[in-house]
This record gives structure tokens, C-alpha cells and sequence, in this order.
């Protein structure tokens, strides 16, 4: 058989079937059924499929026609089409026809990254030895390219697979990422994290150890902005703050980003705020916390009057949720609001998706209130057509 008939298919990351001198892929313009019918087909390869099961795969519960059958057939001829670049008359030789089944031709050589990615993922799980185990980690990594057909992705026949070798590749990333990090083999590492934080922007403990590789590389300030940019996600998406050991790394990157005596002069210039804007103090709410503490200190002592609002963004017929775009419009406009509207020595955060927490130092209650009236007041005048309606709640900061 000529070598130019032994195939690689890939379904990690696109799907793809080549040769050592062609390749054809889901990239083009043909319609999804078409590579739907191929993929379902190499996946279940040494199985023989009934034409109604195909039928039922690529349709489901939509309209086929009057005829099925003969939508079945024009897939498979347009299927055989798609095949035939490989090599001449490539179609009909990969896909057989039996009665009423089709198959995929095992007797052609074949070789699949699932069945690669598998057993790479297999063998390192049963490896003893740490050296050889983490080869196989990375090579199983290196051969992940995305997840399973993306451009197929939404059909339910699809859907559990894909999230099967998803999970698996994020087990064997944070297998190997640990032995990378006791080879102190960091920058292999942080970029290990990097590739997979792409496929799963959510998981926590990726940032964690991206953050400890880039600090074990000296690069403690980007260490800080991966923290930063990863609160900002899961604030605008979840409304909460990452973990207190997320914190403790991103607090640690800090305290070393000057790891060298500095004199006074250098020291005044860092504190001091660079030109900007007017108004308040906008912060991530992890430094918020920290602000309040220092006052709420300095309250037993001063006596002073502090208040905290907490404004709330809803529907304004309280009887709706307001769309998750509409939310995000309006808490970007509410927050140049806030800005605005306040004072240079006012402090606020946006505590979680729909609300910001302002501190407003030296106001009392009726102060609080007017400030308050004046940023609704604000909002509605500037985005009068806005679903959005902004709600107010006004409490006293206890002293510590």
C-alpha cells in the first residue's frame, strides 16, 4: 500500500485528515452535517452504523424532508467528496456501504490523537518514575491542541466527550506543572499554565501557580497584573474575590517587587498617586478591605464620622433580571458616575457583579444621603433610557 494512503486525523483542537501530501479539513465551507458524519463515523471506526442512526445523529428532531434516506445519501456523496484531495477515489475507499450500514475502512491505516492523547495520558498515569512520568505529561499536553472538534461542539453527541478529555487534559496539567516547579524548571512551567488557563480561564489553581513560577523567575509585577486581571474575570463574571491563598501570593509578589533598600525620595515618589482623574478613589475591592481596616482603626481614636453606601444595580421593574449585557453597560456607567460624583478623599470598589461599596470619610448620614442623591440623580440624567435603576443603602463604618 503506498505510504501516501496512511492517515493522521486530528480532533483535538479542529478536525483535520492528512497525508504526507494532503489534508483536508472542517475549516472549509462545506455544511457541519458533512464533518459530523465523518468524525461520528472515525470515532466509532470498526463499528458498522445503521443509516437510521445516522439519520437520527444528524438531524435529531428537525425536518429531513420528505425522503431521509435520500438525505442520508447526499451527505455520504458529499462526504466522499470532501475525502477525495487525499488521494484518488479516497471517498469511496475510507467509507464502505453495507446493505443499510456504513463503516470506516480499518484496513487503512490510521493514525488518531484522541488514541495518542489517550494513551500518553494512560501511561504517565501508571509511570513510577517522576522523570519519565512527566515526559509523558508533557508530551500528551504538547499533543492537546484544543478541545475535542470545537466547530462541532454545541451537538449533543459531542458534548460529553469533549468535556471528558477536557477534564483529562487539566488533570495531567496539574500533575506535571508540580514536577516542572521540584525540577525548578519554571518557565516551562508558567507557560504549562498559560496553555491551560486558554482552555479553562476559571480554574484558581492555575493563576496560583503561575503567579509562584513568574515570582521564582523574578518577574514579581506580573505576577501581580495575572492577579489582578484574574479578579477583575471572576468579579465581572462570578462576583467574588479570589481565595485568601490566591491573595497571600498576590500579596507576596508585592512585598518583593523591591527587594532592595530604598531611599526616602524613591520611596515618597512610588507612594505618591500619578496624575489622573478627579474624583474617587476606585480600587479592587481586595484593597478596599484593606482601607477600611486602617480606618475603622483610626475611628477609636478620632471619633469621626464614617459612612458606607452600597449601591445596588436592578431592573427597573424590579420584577425582571436585567441581561448580562445590559448589567455590564450599565456598571461601567455607573462607575464613571461614582467617580465623578464624589470626592477626591471617597473611596469605592465594585464588591460584585451588580454593586459598588463607597466610603465616604468625614460625612454623616444626611452628608451621605445628599451624595448619594446626587449619583442617582446623575446616572438617570445621563442615561435616561437605561434599564438599569440604581438602588442605595447607607450605614455607619464601626469602629474597630
Amino acid at each position: 500500500m503506498s505510504s501516501d494512503r496512511k492517515l493522521q486525523v486530528r480532533m483535538l483542537g479542529n478536525f483535520t485528515l492528512s497525508t504526507p501530501s494532503a489534508q483536508v479539513g472542517d475549516g472549509d465551507n462545506r455544511t457541519k452535517k458533512v464533518w459530523l458524519f465523518l468524525a461520528y463515523m472515525i470515532y466509532r471506526r470498526g463499528h458498522a452504523v445503521e443509516a437510521q442512526d445516522y439519520i437520527d445523529l444528524l438531524w435529531g428532531g428537525e425536518d429531513q424532508g420528505a425522503n431521509p434516506t435520500n438525505a442520508l445519501k447526499t451527505i455520504l456523496h458529499r462526504a466522499r467528496a470532501a475525502l477525495e484531495p487525499l488521494w484518488p477515489s479516497a471517498g469511496h475507499q475510507l467509507i464502505q456501504r453495507r446493505g443499510t450500514s456504513y463503516r470506516w475502512n480499518t484496513d487503512i491505516p490510521l493514525e488518531l490523537d484522541l488514541d495518542m492523547f489517550d494513551r500518553l495520558c494512560r501511561d504517565g498515569a501508571t509511570e513510577r518514575d517522576p522523570g519519565k512520568q512527566l515526559e509523558l505529561y508533557l508530551a500528551a499536553m504538547k499533543l492537546y491542541k484544543g478541545d475535542f472538534l470545537p466547530r462541532l461542539s454545541s451537538h449533543h453527541w459531542a458534548i460529553p466527550i469533549a468535556a471528558h478529555y477536557h477534564q483529562m487534559y487539566l488533570q495531567v496539567a496539574l500533575q506535571a506543572i508540580p514536577l516542572l516547579e521540584k525540577r525548578r524548571r519554571y518557565k516551562e512551567a508558567a507557560e504549562a499554565c498559560r496553555a491551560a488557563l486558554v482552555l479553562d480561564p476559571y480554574l484558581e489553581e492555575l493563576y496560583r501557580h503561575l503567579m509562584e513560577n513568574l515570582i521564582s523567575l523574578g518577574e514579581q509585577r506580573e505576577a501581580t497584573t495575572v492577579y489582578e486581571d484574574m479578579s477583575r474575570l471572576f468579579m465581572n463574571n462570578f462576583g467574588v474575590m479570589p481565595e485568601e491563598e490566591t491573595r497571600a501570593i498576590y500579596r507576596s509578589a508585592l512585598s518583593t517587587l523591591q527587594d532592595h533598600a530604598l531611599p526616602v525620595d524613591s520611596i515618597l515618589d512610588h507612594l505618591r498617586e500619578p496624575d489622573g482623574p478627579n474624583g474617587a478613589l476606585l480600587c479592587q475591592y481586595d484593597t478596599f478591605r484593606s482601607i477600611y481596616h486602617s480606618v475603622a482603626r483610626a475611628l477609636v481614636r478620632s471619633g469621626d464620622a464614617v459612612h458606607l453606601a452600597l449601591i445596588s444595580v436592578h431592573h427597573r421593574s424590579r420584577t425582571e433580571e436585567l441581561p448580562r449585557r445590559s448589567l455590564d453597560r450599565a456598571m461601567s456607567n455607573l462607575q464613571e458616575v461614582i467617580r465623578s460624583s464624589l470626592r477626591r478623599g471617597d473611596v469605592a470598589a465594585q464588591c460584585s457583579v451588580s454593586q459598588f461599596l463607597l466610603m465616604l470619610p468625614q460625612a454623616n448620614f444626611e452628608n451621605s444621603q445628599m451624595v448619594c442623591d446626587r449619583i442617582l440623580k446623575a446616572f438617570s440624567r445621563k442615561y435616561p433610557h437605561s434599564p438599569a435603576q440604581p438602588q442605595v443603602a447607607i450605614f455607619p463604618l464601626e469602629p474597630n
